[in-house]
């Protein structure tokens, strides 16, 4: 299984709407992908390492596919769609990163 984690850095004085991420980003994710999706989760930052300081990450989401060709081939022709949403929810330049999920 690979996992497609999004990771968007906390900088002073971004912009980034968690609802309408949660309640229309995401979504639209899950149902371009359709089957290849099996989950996904979102994260809200909320703190750093000690409580009450700045998280690293205003947030995260996690999207979990079966195989990494399955995902290319799914989310290749949505790549436009997806990237011109993003500035509905954030001026934050993500970090992208696949992982195989191991355990």
């Amino acid at each position: 299984m690979i996992k497609m984690s999004v990771y968007y850095p906390s900088n002073r004085g971004s912009r980034f709407d968690h609802d309408y991420y949660r309640t229309r980003h995401m979504p639209m994710i899950k149902e371009r992908l359709g089957d290849v999706c099996l989950r996904y989760e979102i994260d809200r930052g909320i703190s750093g390492r000690e409580p009450g300081t700045t998280p690293e990450f205003v947030a995260a989401c996690h999207v979990y596919v079966p195989d990494l060709e399955t995902f290319k081939e799914a989310f290749e022709p949505h790549r436009a769609d997806v990237g011109a949403d993003v500035q509905n929810y954030t001026d934050v330049v993500p970090i992208v990163q696949m992982s195989e999920v191991i355990a």
